[in-house]
């Protein structure tokens, strides 16, 4: 019998031992005694990090949505799958039975398939945390169709750049969204995307907030009479273990985000194997991931991992400030929530708040809190360990990535003793190293470099849609015969991993992975601007904040500097989405460059963040005077 939910810290050693020195027989056992397959596989893994090229339980078959969906119908047709929780607290919570998740699957699986999708094509979904959101990837699933969701809250120009790269033929979207008192014309900006596209032929559009909108003849279709005539019955797609299952877009260091493509049969035993384990989840828990599925933590936790172990989850359409500050935590009284998933630029934001609109409400339920997205610091910590988790809930600091697929390194609550600000130990089956800039792994305790990954594990994206070359050169290239993470780590006398930020050029704000150069990019179409840099700096509830240093043309610098920040962030907006917006913008005559034009993004970095003490060697640089002046003009 396999270790699937570990309940003491010597188990925990004992079963990760067993995951590095044989990790073949431990996944084999997991995947064997916990899931159903159509056929077993032949060959449990092969591998060669050098090509890149990942296979886990080649020659199995298998659907995912049976896993997740079909299996309890027995034991748990009548126990809620999908809590939804509406953005209106005055409007009713819906409890989508695992009966009624099948049936909902099923016709919209059916809807799918008359509109002409097959097992292959690409699928857009741009939905809002509606119940429809979870609905559409499990009926893409169900029928072989590839998803790719886009994040409801990027610009129309994001949203194009996504459906054209992966040749989406369908777009599932909404006539908008609530989010807090605002609504948003999501149906607008699919529209205004689609003129900047030619594979879509379909657009299914569900009716959220009744608002009137353009319905283009032959392409637009409301959903809802189409499901309304749709048979509850759909037999499911049966896959290969290495079929794609879906494409996630994160940012990239260079302009063109890049479609991480997750495969079926390793990710879905991965994720449920981690989602057991992470939060202990029990038959009768309630759990809630505060996430967007528009992000993987979506996927993996809100989905997939949640429902391949027959679990309740809460889908919650919200913000943590509506109707007050104290949404959160009369969502948690509400539902009895057990485990509670969030961001730790949440927790800084509510812990600023006055502790009034925690107080009042009754949080005893809580078992486990967690944090993802980004490392969280000790203040942050400290405040949602004592005043949520009342000392009593402990906090997994979860590090991972879109490109993991699932947790990676983790504590395992009542097992790990936590640490504030460490994402303590590897998950079990995951094998880290840290490496120096050389390319040598750096052996025992108290140390720091780059973290890297040398064994794979089942949940490792297989390819970039379409680039398997970007693909190798992104996370293979910089060492050897091991998965480069792009993020720095140190670990700790007694082998706990702390993750120390980004190395390269994405900047995480808000939990969200921002990409400096597709900022930079939108900021020089501005006419007036010549040149950009962007940097990160600490900020108090997001993590971290942008901070733009811009180059102007002879034509822009008799402009009214406030105007022109105003215009460059709504240039921003429209080409990423709002949550690229810069904080701080400085004008500057120049930018630090090596003498092979590139920009020393170390110095404006230690400009942004005040730390000037020690800049290291400017004299290589190609105009070493600049770095004196932006200095004297920071802001």
């Amino acid at each position: 019998m396999s270790n699937y939910h570990i309940k003491h810290l010597e188990e925990y050693y004992q079963v990760y031992r067993k995951s590095v020195r044989e990790p073949e027989n431990f996944w084999e056992e997991i995947a064997e005694e916990h899931f159903m397959w159509r056929k077993k596989w032949d060959k449990v893994l092969s591998w060669d990090f050098s090509k890149p090229e990942v296979k886990w339980f080649e020659g199995a078959k298998l659907n995912i949505t049976e896993n997740c969906i079909d299996r309890h119908l027995r034991t748990k047709g009548d126990k809620t799958a999908i809590l939804f929780e509406p953005n209106n607290p005055e409007e009713k919570a819906q409890h989508i039975t695992y009966k009624q998740l099948h049936e909902r699957v099923c016709k919209m699986a059916n809807v799918l398939k008359d509109q002409g999708i097959k097992k292959g094509d690409r699928v857009c979904i741009y939905l809002p945390m509606i119940p429809e959101l979870a609905i559409s990837l499990l009926a893409c699933a169900r029928i072989g169709a590839i998803h790719s969701v886009v994040f409801a809250g990027f610009s129309s120009t994001a949203l194009a750049t996504r459906i054209n790269d992966c040749d989406c033929k369908m777009v599932l979207t909404s006539d908008g969204s609530f989010r807090g008192e605002k609504t948003i014309d999501l149906k607008g900006i699919v529209d205004e995307a689609l003129g900047n596209t030619q594979c879509v032929e379909t657009v299914l559009v569900v009716k959220r907030i009744n608002s009137g909108i353009n319905m283009k003849k032959g392409r637009d279709k409301w959903m809802q009479p189409l499901l309304d005539k749709a048979s509850k019955d759909c037999e499911p797609e049966i896959m290969n273990a290495e079929d794609p299952l879906f494409i996630l877009y994160t940012s990239g260091s260079t302009g063109q985000p890049k479609g991480m493509v997750h495969t079926t049969a390793g990710y879905m035993v991965f994720t449920a194997y981690t989602f057991k384990n992470v939060f202990q989840y029990n038959n009768d828990d309630v759990y809630w991931c505060t996430a967007d599925i528009g992000w993987v933590t979506g996927h993996s936790y809100i989905v997939y991992g949640p429902l391949a172990n027959g679990a309740t989850t809460v889908m919650f359409e919200g913000v943590p400030t509506y109707p007050d500050w104290g949404r959160f935590w009369e969502v948690v009284q509400k539902h009895k929530i057990n485990q509670f998933y969030t961001a730790p630029t949440a927790i800084r934001a509510l812990a600023k708040q006055s502790l009034d609109f925690v107080e009042k409400y009754d949080l005893s339920s809580l078992k486990v809190l967690g944090t993802v997205g980004e490392p969280i610091n000790d203040e942050a910590w400290k405040w949602y360990n004592d005043n949520i988790g009342k000392k009593k809930s402990p906090i997994v600091d979860t590090w991972w990535q879109t490109e993991t697929g699932g947790i990676m390194i983790t504590p395992i609550p009542f097992v790990t003793p936590t640490k504030p600000t460490y994402a303590t130990l590897p998950f079990i089956g995951v094998q880290p190293a840290i490496m120096d800039e050389n390319g040598n792994e750096i052996k025992g305790n108290q140390v720091d470099g780059r973290l890297c990954i040398k064994f794979p594990w089942p949940g490792i994206a297989r390819t970039i849609w379409g680039n398997h070359e970007r693909y190798r050169d992104t996370y293979f290239s910089a060492y050897k015969g091991m998965y480069f993470s792009g993020d720095g780590a140190l670990r700790d006398e007694v082998g706990y991993y702390r993750i120390t930020g980004r190395v390269d050029d994405v900047i995480i704000v808000s939990g969200h992975n921002l990409g400096t150069a597709p900022i930079e990019d939108a900021i020089n179409e501005h006419p007036a601007v010549a040149e950009s840099a962007i940097v990160g700096f600490p900020h108090d509830i997001k993590g971290n904040a942008l901070y733009g240093y811009v180059i102007l043309k002879e034509t822009g610098e008799s402009r009214d500097q406030n105007n022109l920040r105003k215009e460059i962030n709504q240039i921003i907006a429209e080409h990423i989405g709002p949550i690229a917006k810069l904080d701080k913008i400085q004008f500057t005559q120049g930018l630090p460059k090596t003498r092979s034009g590139k920009i020393m993004r170390r110095i404006l970095r230690k400009i942004a963040q005040k730390d000037t003490g020690d800049l290291g060697d400017t004299s290589t640089l190609l105009n070493p005077e600049v770095v004196q002046s932006i200095m004297d003009n920071a802001l």
